[in-house]
Protein backbone atom coordinates (compact mmCIF):
# COMPACT_ATOMS: atom_id res chain seq x y z
CA UNK A 1 0.00 0.00 0.00
CA UNK A 2 1.59 3.31 -1.06
CA UNK A 3 2.07 6.12 1.43
CA UNK A 4 1.33 9.42 -0.36
CA UNK A 5 2.95 11.41 2.47
CA UNK A 6 6.23 9.76 1.51
CA UNK A 7 5.73 10.49 -2.18
CA UNK A 8 4.77 6.90 -2.97
CA UNK A 9 2.30 6.01 -5.70
CA UNK A 10 0.86 2.76 -6.97
CA UNK A 11 0.86 1.75 -10.63
CA UNK A 12 -0.29 -1.49 -12.23
CA UNK A 13 2.62 -2.73 -14.33
CA UNK A 14 2.70 -6.17 -15.92
CA UNK A 15 -0.67 -6.89 -14.35
CA UNK A 16 0.30 -6.33 -10.74
CA UNK A 17 0.19 -3.32 -8.45
CA UNK A 18 3.62 -1.89 -7.67
CA UNK A 19 4.72 0.89 -5.38
CA UNK A 20 7.00 3.57 -6.85
CA UNK A 21 8.84 6.40 -5.10
CA UNK A 22 11.56 8.79 -6.18
CA UNK A 23 13.98 8.74 -3.26
CA UNK A 24 16.92 11.12 -3.07
CA UNK A 25 19.12 8.39 -4.56
CA UNK A 26 16.63 7.82 -7.38
CA UNK A 27 16.55 11.55 -8.07
CA UNK A 28 20.36 11.61 -8.17
CA UNK A 29 20.24 8.82 -10.77
CA UNK A 30 17.77 10.86 -12.83
CA UNK A 31 19.94 13.99 -12.56
CA UNK A 32 22.86 12.00 -13.98
CA UNK A 33 20.76 10.31 -16.67
CA UNK A 34 19.25 13.59 -17.87
CA UNK A 35 22.37 15.72 -17.42
CA UNK A 36 20.63 18.03 -14.95
CA UNK A 37 22.82 20.27 -12.78
CA UNK A 38 20.58 19.99 -9.72
CA UNK A 39 17.08 19.15 -8.51
CA UNK A 40 15.70 22.49 -9.68
CA UNK A 41 16.98 21.85 -13.21
CA UNK A 42 15.50 18.35 -13.10
CA UNK A 43 12.13 19.67 -11.93
CA UNK A 44 12.19 22.37 -14.62
CA UNK A 45 12.85 19.72 -17.27
CA UNK A 46 9.85 17.70 -16.12
CA UNK A 47 7.61 20.78 -15.89
CA UNK A 48 7.96 21.26 -19.64
CA UNK A 49 5.59 18.30 -20.02
CA UNK A 50 7.53 16.85 -22.93
CA UNK A 51 8.87 13.43 -22.06
CA UNK A 52 9.93 10.72 -24.46
CA UNK A 53 9.14 7.05 -23.99
CA UNK A 54 12.80 6.57 -23.01
CA UNK A 55 12.37 9.30 -20.36
CA UNK A 56 9.30 7.49 -19.00
CA UNK A 57 11.23 4.22 -18.79
CA UNK A 58 14.02 5.93 -16.82
CA UNK A 59 11.57 7.64 -14.45
CA UNK A 60 9.59 4.44 -13.80
CA UNK A 61 12.84 2.50 -13.34
CA UNK A 62 14.04 5.03 -10.76
CA UNK A 63 10.66 4.91 -9.01
CA UNK A 64 10.65 1.13 -8.80
CA UNK A 65 14.25 1.02 -7.56
CA UNK A 66 13.45 3.78 -5.05
CA UNK A 67 10.72 1.53 -3.66
CA UNK A 68 13.22 -1.31 -3.32
CA UNK A 69 12.37 -3.34 -6.40
CA UNK A 70 15.42 -4.78 -8.14
CA UNK A 71 14.57 -4.41 -11.80
CA UNK A 72 16.71 -3.53 -14.79
CA UNK A 73 16.08 -0.69 -17.21
CA UNK A 74 15.48 -3.32 -19.92
CA UNK A 75 12.86 -5.08 -17.80
CA UNK A 76 11.00 -1.81 -17.25
CA UNK A 77 11.13 -1.10 -20.99
CA UNK A 78 9.34 -4.42 -21.63
CA UNK A 79 6.61 -3.87 -19.02
CA UNK A 80 3.00 -3.28 -19.90
CA UNK A 81 0.70 -0.81 -18.15
CA UNK A 82 -3.03 -0.90 -17.60
CA UNK A 83 -4.39 1.50 -20.21
CA UNK A 84 -1.42 1.15 -22.55
CA UNK A 85 0.58 4.30 -23.28
CA UNK A 86 -1.89 6.46 -21.36
CA UNK A 87 -1.36 4.20 -18.33
CA UNK A 88 2.38 4.84 -18.49
CA UNK A 89 1.84 8.59 -18.84
CA UNK A 90 -0.50 8.62 -15.84
CA UNK A 91 1.98 6.65 -13.72
CA UNK A 92 4.86 8.98 -14.62
CA UNK A 93 2.73 12.10 -14.07
CA UNK A 94 1.51 10.82 -10.69
CA UNK A 95 5.05 9.94 -9.61
CA UNK A 96 6.40 13.36 -10.60
CA UNK A 97 3.48 15.13 -8.91
CA UNK A 98 4.01 13.10 -5.72
CA UNK A 99 7.72 13.93 -5.77
CA UNK A 100 7.77 17.58 -6.78
CA UNK A 101 4.40 18.56 -5.35
CA UNK A 102 0.97 19.15 -6.75
CA UNK A 103 -2.31 20.22 -5.30
CA UNK A 104 -3.78 17.43 -3.20
CA UNK A 105 -6.46 15.62 -5.12
CA UNK A 106 -5.36 17.04 -8.46
CA UNK A 107 -5.38 14.61 -11.34
CA UNK A 108 -2.10 14.07 -13.16
CA UNK A 109 -2.10 15.83 -16.52
CA UNK A 110 -2.36 13.92 -19.76
CA UNK A 111 -0.18 14.90 -22.71
CA UNK A 112 -1.80 17.31 -25.11
CA UNK A 113 -2.15 16.47 -28.76
CA UNK A 114 -0.30 18.64 -31.22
Amino acid sequence: MPNPRRGEIEAVLDGRPRVLVLTLGALAELEAAFGAEDLMALAARFEQGRLSAADAVRILHAGLRGAGEEVSLEEVARMRADGGAVGFVRAVAALLAATFGAEEGASPPLPQRA
